[in-house]
């Protein structure tokens, strides 16, 4: 079964770069906002020697490896909830997958477009996860009316099952107004599968990867510890990748010429 990850963030922080680096298919990085405005799908094998292992063991005629879809998706911008920056389409190709990784700059370079004309990753993350759950209380906000007006008029079975529907919304309702995902409401097991068919962003899980330069990458920096500090505080993994290097390194056929890149040779 395949994972579906969509890569996600601001205009201009390295979304596509690291697209084309981990999935080795071409896609425009431009340093002005908005260079994709259609999402780009690569498709990852991944290895395992498990798998080759039990291939070889019991002889089989074909192998399958699981495989993660990464999705592209074009930059949000602050008021993507309201359609901002093309946000409604944005928002409708994070629906679809299953993961979401949030790239956040965490480089400085002045030739180098910051959609807000500074490099602060803490302020990138509030205005990402803001439009992500704004976007979801209008969904929310819809269900509840939705509900509230089917309860009059249903049966004593539907309305039971309204009454769970409107419990897990009254949940998840005060936590999307505060800018808070809906991941983080304690909600029963059945009050998960009766808010399933939202498809709420904010109820699927979320990394942040670190878009750093060499120098970063080597030694870190402070923008670096501010994502750990956000991501620890939310229960969030990070992962702090140089986009550019690995893109570069991913072009290379060779894999004598990629050693040598990397300093090995």
């Amino acid at each position: 079964m395949a994972i579906n990850c969509g890569i996600v963030g601001l205009p201009n922080v390295g979304k596509s770069t690291i697209f084309s680096a981990l999935t080795s298919a071409p896609a425009e990085a431009a340093n002005y906002p908005f260079c994709t405005i259609n999402p780009n799908i690569g498709i990852v094998d991944l290895p395992d020697s498990r798998l080759d292992y039990l291939a070889d063991k019991f002889q089989t005629k074909r192998k399958v490896p699981a495989t993660v879809e990464f999705v592209d998706i074009a930059g949000l911008v602050k008021g993507a909830s309201k359609g901002e920056g093309l946000g409604n389409q944005f928002l409708a190709n994070i629906r679809e997958v299953g993961v979401i990784a949030q790239v956040v700059r965490c480089f400085e370079n002045p030739d180098v477009i910051h959609v807000n004309n500074k490099v602060d990753p803490s302020d990138d993350i509030l205005t990402i996860n803001m439009e992500l759950a704004f976007a979801d209380l209008d969904t929310v906000n819809k269900r509840i009316e939705k509900a509230q007006r089917s309860s009059r008029v249903m049966g004593k079975d539907e309305q039971k099952k309204a009454a769970v529907v409107l419990s897990a919304l009254d949940k998840i309702k005060p936590l999307l107004e505060n800018g808070e995902p809906a991941r983080k409401a304690e909600l029963t097991e059945d009050e998960v599968a009766a808010v399933y068919d939202l498809h709420l962003i904010t109820m699927k899980p979320q990394m942040y990867v670190c878009n750093v330069d060499e120098e970063g990458m080597k030694n870190g920096n402070p923008h670096i510890e501010v994502v750990k500090k956000i991501a620890e505080a939310e229960g969030s993994d990070v992962v702090v990748i140089c986009g550019k290097f690995e893109a570069e390194l991913a072009d290379m056929d060779s894999p004598e010429e990629k050693l040598e890149f990397l300093g090995y040779l």
